[in-house]
């Protein structure tokens, strides 16, 4: 198999999970795509690099949360794009409520863009040793940190249903 031909594969396999980071990080269709866009980059140039230290899965949540993160920071592109129409839903066609999935991302997006990081590989099922991984942390910290992160967005949600 040629490396274009597993990259390939590698995109379809996780290409839910580099749009549900996408979507954490912006609620503007247009954005999700140029940030979709600029992880798929990102992981052409890293492929060759990959080491297999960890699993495929959790390289590629750590090279979409960075560059979303590096994205957020910078508020700038790291290079010149042109529009890519993928036409991916991250949401399943029977999902009856889409509402509280919208009000659900509204109230994480409040949070802080580590914090939505975190929270969104737990809501990911994600575990802690793996988002520890991804997040460069250790599990303790992990479940300190999203005790954390959970009281708040009960918070925000308590605001936002007053």
């Amino acid at each position: 198999m040629t490396k274009e031909q597993q990259f390939a594969q590698m995109v379809e396999e996780h290409k839910r999970t580099i749009f549900t980071v996408c979507y954490m990080f912006s609620n503007d269709r247009h954005q999700v795509d140029d940030l979709f866009q600029e992880i798929l980059i990102k992981l052409w140039l890293g492929f060759d690099k990959f080491r297999k230290n960890s699993s495929l899965r959790t390289w590629v949540y750590r090279v979409s949360l960075n560059a979303c993160l590096n994205l957020d920071r910078n508020g700038k592109r790291s290079v010149e794009t042109v529009p890519l129409d993928l036409n991916i839903n991250i949401f399943d066609e029977g999902v009856k409520d889409m509402e509280q999935v919208h009000q659900l991302y509204h109230i994480i997006n409040q949070l802080g863009v580590i914090d939505r990081a975190f929270i969104l590989l737990w809501l990911e099922g994600v575990s802690y040793d793996e988002i520890a991984t991804i997040m460069g942390t250790n599990a303790n910290n992990v479940g300190v940190r999203l005790l954390r992160i959970k009281e708040k967005l009960l918070q925000l949600s308590n605001q936002i249903a007053e």
